[in-house]
């Protein structure tokens, strides 16, 4: 936990507030230290940038929530749109 404070130049007390807020779930160690992923540092990060904007804490967790399901929903979107182009490009059958 203390690294990921350091990189993300949080303390220790923010990333425990993100945890308790349920917005990350951070694994354990063996130690039972925190250890977390790229992807919640990058939330982590997300959260400190509204926060510091004055966003309150339960604020900005809903909405880097709503930003990660708009973003996986373009994804979606965009997979599906592929997909549907291949379809249409693809021959049909022979008319004879």
């Amino acid at each position: 936990m203390g690294h990921a404070a350091e990189i993300l130049g949080v303390t220790q007390a923010f990333l425990r507030s993100l945890d308790a807020a349920k917005l990350l779930t951070p694994g354990r160690s063996e130690g039972g230290h925190r250890r977390y992923s790229r992807y919640q540092l990058r939330l982590a990060a997300r959260a400190r940038e509204l926060i510091d904007q004055g966003t309150a804490l339960d604020s900005a967790c809903r909405i880097i929530i709503l930003e990660d399901q708009l973003a996986e929903a373009r994804r979606i979107n965009t997979e599906l749109q592929h997909t549907h182009r291949r379809k249409l490009d693809q021959p049909g059958p022979a008319s004879g």
